[in-house]
């Protein structure tokens, strides 16, 4: 934890904020109504702006990197890999402690037990932030920028073709489900889709790295260029190069967030250098920064504002105020949904909940407490 902050770009700032803003709004949809279809993942190949959200926190990480990474060439080799190494493992911890929070369980027949070890989920959104931070830190670090982007192409090439000859592109069927399982085990998995089926695996983590990798380099070419037109106009025609690069690609790749395809990965790109290049043009071309500062909040604390929106979501979840029910469903049933019946409720708690986090945040804001891993 430190009280300072280093520089920063606004528009990148801004865009960290957004991710997270938007992430726990989609996380933390109210419960006793289906939520509007586009604050929902896609249910299989397609695209909502909810899949957005992942491959941005991860663009944003990337976008980070660039300020960080510079200062490690100034350090030996052995410090280079223990800093990546040692963030890595934190924020691997981190994702595996939350899920496994609050480390028991209910039991049936009444009482709790001490949730086993063996039913815990390895794999998770900190735990693949951590692996795509490692190997894009190295990368970065050690490789030309040439050749990062020729393995970050082979990368979405290879996961391609394993696909394409490990099984199919189903849900029981592809070949990142089958190395899960071989690894794993069914107990280690995610279970929210009705069987042992992750969709932050192993293998899918491969292409993954690419989000990351994007978002530093455009990062580097936002310092390098400067906040002007020629910035936004490159960043504008090389995202929409990337969407329609996706397009045909989809075609014979299915854009699916779930099997985190390369064809995913090269659309959100393309979004994300879009958006960027929006930001950078009403914030720092157009100085309009009004209501900034509400995503700035976000944007600063974003590891630690994450987290907490996920635990404190569990442990409402955790207090029973029935034999059937807890405390997140009763605040929906009988506040939300009485004021507000169906979506439109589920949305509003989402987003209480959401300015709830922002105001633990603003109050860190404003006492420059800044959590860094």
């Amino acid at each position: 934890m430190t009280k300072s902050v280093s520089p920063r770009y606004l528009a990148l700032d801004v865009l960290r904020g957004m991710t997270i803003c938007f992430m726990i709004i989609v996380n933390t949809q109210g419960s006793g109504a289906t939520p509007f279809a586009p604050l929902s993942h896609a249910a299989w190949h397609g695209f909502t702006p909810t899949d957005l959200v992942f491959p941005t926190f991860l663009f944003v990480v990337g976008n980070a990197m660039s300020f960080s990474m510079p200062k490690y060439r100034q350090l030996g080799t052995s410090n280079v890999l223990q800093k990546i190494f040692k963030r890595t493992l934190i924020i691997f911890l981190l994702g595996y402690l939350m899920y496994w929070f609050p480390f028991f369980r209910e039991l049936k027949g009444g009482g709790y037990e001490f949730s086993p070890i063996k039913d815990t989920r390895i794999m998770g959104v900190l735990q693949r932030i951590a692996f795509c931070y490692c190997i894009a830190s190295l990368m970065i670090h050690f490789l030309s920028k040439k050749t990062v982007w020729i393995l970050s192409a082979f990368f979405l090439i290879a996961y391609w073709v394993m696909l394409y000859v490990g099984g199919d592109y189903s849900m029981t069927g592809n070949a990142g489900q089958k190395l899960d399982l071989f690894l794993f085990g069914e107990s280690h998995l995610y279970h929210g889709e009705g069987i042992a089926f992750d969709p932050e695996g192993l293998l899918s983590t491969l292409p993954a790295i690419v989000n990351v990798v994007a978002g530093y380099y455009a990062g580097v070419f936002i310092q390098k260029k400067g906040n002007n037109y020629e910035t936004v106009t490159k960043l504008l025609i090389t995202g929409f190069s990337f969407l329609c690069l996706a397009y045909f690609w989809d075609f014979v790749f299915p854009i699916n967030k779930k099997l985190w395809t390369s064809s995913f990965v090269v659309y959100t790109v393309g979004l994300d250098m879009i958006m960027l290049g929006i930001l950078i043009f009403i914030t720092e071309i157009k100085g309009v920064t009004k209501g900034v500062h509400f995503f700035q909040v976000f944007g600063k604390n974003p590891l630690f504002i994450y987290i907490l929106s996920e635990v404190f979501a569990v442990i409402l979840f955790t207090i029973k105020t029935g034999p059937k029910t807890n405390l997140f469903n009763s605040i929906n049933s009988s506040i939300f949904q009485k004021l507000l019946p169906g979506a439109w409720g589920a949305l509003f708690f989402s987003l209480c909940y959401m300015m709830l986090c922002w105001f633990v945040g603003y109050w860190m804001d404003k006492r420059k407490i800044y959590v860094r891993v």
